[in-house]
């Protein structure tokens, strides 16, 4: 599938008013088993194409070592509001300014099932090319996935991690598995801009 709208110029506009016209889905945090988190879903656009950055985590983090994530983290006392979280978190771990996040909306809310999360997903444009600091202690490298790649795959597959096999949602693309809690926020914010653009594929 490849859908014009998807390299169209006011692409982020028309998700802008998409998120800012819908209530997000959240989560609740029965008996407070769950810490909250923050992460931003950074778009860009590289020629006529829109991508998704990732970051992969290093294996020395506390939680989800080796994963495909979005940069993000807890919440900590002194942020102001969850987007403050995605926004600092962001800028801690690839050096991205704040100042340079264009913020589109909040996406619906997902559980991590291994960490005991609630991530709260907002999604943000970004310049392209930008000069990336990474947190060497977190992150072992960016990962860009073209935004079309989500709305025409995606399927439930074996997926080992840790000497385990989960059969999850998965996407693949040059090597790398998006899976978990990132592949479960990005099926939901697709399928929000699908329903809201008709799409039926």
């Amino acid at each position: 599938m490849k859908d014009d709208f998807l390299e169209r110029d006011d692409l982020p506009l028309r998700i802008k008013a998409v998120l800012s016209d819908r209530t997000p889905q959240v989560l609740e945090n029965r008996d407070f088993v769950y810490r909250h988190g923050a992460v931003l879903i950074p778009l860009f656009r590289d020629g006529r194409e829109y991508r998704v950055l990732f970051t992969k985590r290093t294996d020395t983090v506390e939680a989800h070592k080796g994963q495909i994530s979005f940069p993000g983290g807890r919440i900590e006392k002194t942020d102001l509001s969850l987007l403050d979280t995605a926004l600092r978190e962001t800028e801690e771990e690839i050096g991205l300014s704040r100042q340079a996040v264009t913020v589109l909306g909040r996406s619906d809310d997902a559980y991590t099932l291994s960490s005991n999360y609630i991530v709260h997903p907002f999604v943000g444009l970004i310049p392209y090319p930008y000069p990336f600091r990474l947190n060497a202690g977190e992150v072992k490298k960016l990962v860009e996935v073209p935004l079309e790649l989500f709305f025409r795959t995606g399927e439930v597959m074996a997926v080992e991690y840790e000497g385990k096999i989960f059969q999850n949602l998965a996407y693949a693309y040059e090597g790398e598995v998006v899976w978990g809690a990132t592949a479960r926020i990005m099926r939901s914010l697709v399928e929000i801009l699908k329903e809201s653009f008709n799409i039926e594929h």
